[in-house]
């Protein structure tokens, strides 16, 4: 199977090759910047903020790599980035400028790139912020004060203000403290413990999981104690250290041999962005990685994305995966969102002599050895093979819904399971009526089809169990009705509800056991509905043959392979166009029951995916204990574990 290539560069290669990416990247934009540098108008299909806004989201995420590079380089700027971006500091925040950014009352979205000038400015001060005049940087001050006081949504914006008056506070600018303090305690509400945060949600709403604890969580506090030195509120600095040493811990182990990070929640088209996190570690002496590690999984992500064509021809970064694919985009995606790729380029505001930069890289995780791991924070399991470095993630805790509500399956988070190999299938523009926010889950996903053949959805999901390498999860079948949706795929429409469908998993190796057992809503129910479970979608690089298994081989030789067990006799492969990030034709293998669902008995899948067909499935015998159901697996290598799903009632 095909992996992201090992180039053999010199550390001091290896430096180098990211100062040229980054260069290459910071000149690719110019052609599309207006004449005063205020606005870099990308070309694509704006996103629903609007041209101003991501025009400015061109500036802003563009001079964030823009200050990491100016940093590292201790102000060496051949490129006269300092200059360029100064230009477009003053004809920005110029009030009489038509073409002037947008203020945050006329679009939230600049609270978020606000955060991005205000850390690049921190960073590169010697060489822009000390440089503009008094009038400018009066400009820039009053253009950021209305953030002071402005209430911002229970998620990781907080932080955007956080950094944002914390970089005003030490330039003379306007700033609050119960902004600050706001900040600092909603933060610590959402810890949900061992380096992990829940990106908004307290108590028993964690359930917010994703990229996001590394882009946002864990990057802007320690920046924001970066910035204000000694004013720091104290022992801040070593609490975020603390939190971000042991998420590493956890963050090694969902990289693939390929180099990919895990393919699971929005915003994927920041790409190599999964990398704040590990450099900044690294930059804050908060790591358990060795330098050779850090640079290691840096650079092989760098690698995997430049080589499967993140950039186009003219060098721009697009909105997709690796191809341009709009599926996996939000309604806030605009033709510059995927510059928040530039919090990947965090190393290069180390100088170039840091041991990052000077020793040898050492293999990931995956390749030292397999691994199976149980992630209590997000719920996950995780199971890493080194014959073909793929990492993946069974979920049984993060759904990134509201508990308290219904919602449609977001694919980036409602799946049972993700991997750094495959893609969710997210079929249509998900920012247009009828995208993947409304799609049929398929994929890695338990449904019951209804009369019409319509698929449930599972958010919200209550974890019931998580113990080594097993897990449990319920969520009861509902079905869309009319369905609207909101920025993160969430219907605000009636629902038509069906039984509890609680499902669990035991993972060892490339291969996962699903049980699964249906129980009605009550006790008169008696709507009839056929159970599917899906396996791993692969894309393909070419239409597949008719056939009637659950088995696919993809284009890079992986194989996703569904075996019914008990109770799910009918397998096939359902294929889809333009419905896969990874490639432009998939197939996913499912199996179902022959007819409708026996509520209260057990059905078991084994789900298989690796760079190879399975020497051998583990065992599976079922039996029952009071009202609980159980799956008791023996795997070919002798290991055993029991899989107890209860009652909905127990």
């Amino acid at each position: 199977m095909t992996r992201t290539t090992r180039t053999a560069r010199t550390p001091a290669e290896d430096r180098a090759h990211w100062e040229e990416t980054a260069n290459r990247m910071l000149l690719a934009v110019r052609p599309y910047a207006r004449d005063d540098h205020a606005l870099i108008d990308l070309p694509g299909v704006p996103s629903h903020n609007g041209v101003l806004s991501d025009g400015l989201e061109g500036f802003a995420r563009t001079f964030l790599l823009a200050g990491f590079r100016l940093a590292g380089a201790g102000g060496a700027d051949p490129h006269d980035l300092a200059g360029w971006y100064a230009a477009g500091l003053a004809a920005g925040t110029d009030p009489g400028n038509p073409g002037r950014w947008p203020t945050f009352a006329e679009s939230s979205q600049a609270k978020v790139e606000a955060a991005s000038i205000a850390l690049a400015l921190h960073e590169t001060r010697p060489w822009i912020w000390d440089r503009l005049g008094a009038k400018v940087q009066q400009q820039v001050l009053d253009w950021l004060a209305d953030m002071v006081g402005n209430l911002m949504p229970g998620n990781n914006w907080i932080w955007f203000q956080g950094v944002t008056e914390a970089f005003a506070r030490t330039v003379g600018g306007a700033w609050l403290q119960t902004d600050l303090d706001r900040t600092i305690a909603l933060t610590d509400g959402w810890y949900a413990g061992d380096g992990w945060y829940s990106d908004g949600l307290t108590g028993a709403g964690h359930r917010n999981f994703d990229h996001y604890n590394g882009w946002a969580m864990h990057l802007y506090p320690l920046w924001f104690c970066r910035i204000l030195g000694d004013a720091a509120p104290s022992g801040l600095l070593d609490r975020y250290r603390a939190r971000l040493r042991r998420f590493l811990e956890d963050q090694r182990l969902l990289v693939g041999g390929n180099g990919s990070p895990l393919i699971q929640g929005r915003s994927l088209t920041y790409r190599h962005a999964a990398l704040a996190s590990v450099w900044t570690g690294a930059l804050f002496d908060a790591t358990p990685l060795a330098p050779g590690e850090t640079r290691a999984i840096a650079s092989r992500m760098l690698d995997h994305f430049t080589e499967h064509g993140a950039a186009d021809a003219e060098g721009l970064l697009t909105l997709g995966w690796h191809r341009p694919f709009r599926g996996v985009l939000q309604v806030y995606s605009g033709p510059a969102s995927p510059y928040w790729a530039s919090k990947g380029f965090i190393g290069l505001a180390l100088p170039p002599d840091h041991p990052v930069w000077t020793e040898e890289p050492v293999p990931l995780a995956v390749e030292q050895g397999d691994f199976e791991r149980a992630l209590a924070a997000p719920g996950w399991l995780v199971s890493g093979t080194a014959a073909d470095g793929v990492v993946r993630v069974v979920n049984h805790g993060g759904d990134h819904s509201d508990p308290a509500r219904p919602h449609a399956d977001d694919p980036g988070y409602a799946r049972f399971a993700y991997s750094t190999h495959t893609a969710p299938e997210t079929p249509g523009d998900p920012t247009v009526r009828g995208g993947s926010a409304e799609a049929d889950p398929l994929d890695n996903a338990v449904v019951l089809l209804d009369e019409t053949g319509r698929a449930s959805h599972r958010r919200p999901a209550t974890r019931i169990s998580l113990d080594g390498t097993t897990a449990v999860s319920r969520s009861r079948a509902h079905w869309l009705d009319d369905a609207t949706w909101d920025v993160f795929g969430g219907p605000d429409a009636p629902y038509v509800f069906g039984p509890w469908i609680t499902v669990g998993s035991a993972l060892r190796g490339s291969v996962e056991v699903r049980a699964v057992r249906v129980d009605p809503a009550a006790e008169d129910e008696s709507a009839a509905h056929v159970l599917r479970v899906g396996g791993w979608a692969l894309a393909l690089d070419k239409a597949p043959e008719e056939s009637g298994t659950a088995r696919v081989r993809g284009a890079d030789g992986l194989v996703s392979l569904v075996v019914g067990a008990r109770g799910l006799p009918h397998s096939r492969t359902v294929t889809g166009a333009e419905s896969n990030a990874l490639g432009p034709l998939s197939a996913t293998p499912v199996v179902e029951t022959g007819g409708p669902v026996a509520h209260g008995t057990l059905h078991v899948a084994l789900i298989h995916l690796g760079g190879t067909d399975p020497t051998a499935l583990p065992d599976v015998t079922t039996r029952a204990e009071g009202a609980d159901l159980l799956a008791d697996v023996t795997w070919p290598d002798g290991g055993q574990d029991t899989i107890r799903l209860p009652a909905p009632n127990a």
